[in-house]
């Protein structure tokens, strides 16, 4: 399956945000686990902004909003919306970032733009090499995730001018 990446590309950012949500919503109801305020609160400020977050920015968005400041709370909250498949973390940035493609599988790739800190999610199977590598060692691929540094359309555009 090909995934259009998304992060990069202009859209409808308020139905992105809302689609987001009554997916997520609709995820947890038929996996019977709850979708608190805080955990929506939480993907809500993942969702405003296609840009990876740490956990203390998070958590002080959090604060502000009057769910607390103890930073349990948002590592319970994005531990959750990770576990879900509803968010990602992106380990080169000790961040999180709003999955792109809640419900389907898939292995994610990160465009991360080292510029403006937008990332872009997109399809990132493991190619031939590396599935034929793994097999040679007896290896099984259960999940990929690729993380990758560029340039995004507007910042090559502002670098170029």
């Amino acid at each position: 399956m090909t995934l259009d990446p998304l992060g990069f590309a202009r859209h409808d950012h308020a139905l992105c945000v809302q689609t987001a949500l009554d997916a997520a919503e609709e995820r947890c109801a038929a996996r019977g686990v709850q979708f608190t305020p805080v955990r929506r609160r939480t993907l809500e400020i993942l969702l405003e902004a296609h840009a990876a977050m740490g956990a203390y920015d998070v958590l002080a968005r959090l604060d502000r909003d009057g769910y607390g400041d103890k930073p349990p709370v948002a590592y319970r909250a994005l531990g959750f919306l990770v576990d879900q498949g509803l968010a990602h973390r992106i380990e080169r940035l000790n961040a999180f970032v709003a999955c792109a493609h809640p419900g389907a599988a898939h292995h994610p790739a990160f465009l991360i733009c080292r510029a403006c800190g937008l990332v872009a999610e997109a399809e990132g199977a493991p190619g031939a090499g590396l599935r034929a590598s793994a097999a040679q060692t007896g290896f099984r691929i259960e999940q990929a995730m690729i993380e990758v540094e560029g340039l995004c359309p507007a910042c090559q555009d502002g670098a170029s001018a």
